[in-house]
């Protein structure tokens, strides 16, 4: 099985999404960033207006848009700090 990422994405308000994925890419304010298992540990601050994308295992993606926040990568996983963060409809999903 191949190694996966531990992802946490949380608002200011709450946990918006958990789980294991093979990828996490975001756009920072050092450009876009894209995250697989054994990155090295990192901080960045989230680009305004910003959109995570989740990469889960089997190949479906998830994505929210992020306002504001950091992404933290480090050995335990990636963490998203978002003070807002709202679902993409697969519809508007690029």
């Amino acid at each position: 099985m191949a190694e996966q990422l531990n992802v946490q994405l949380v608002a200011v308000e709450e946990k918006v999404w958990s789980g294991k994925a093979e990828m996490v890419m975001a756009r920072t304010t050092e450009g876009e960033l894209g995250v697989l298992p054994g990155h090295a540990p990192l901080l960045g601050q989230l680009a305004e207006p910003g959109r995570v994308r989740i990469k889960l295992p089997g190949g479906e993606q998830v994505a929210y848009e992020v306002a504001g926040g950091f992404l933290s990568v480090s050995e335990s996983g990636v963490t998203v700090l978002a003070e807002s963060a709202s679902p993409v409809s697969a519809a508007s999903d690029s």
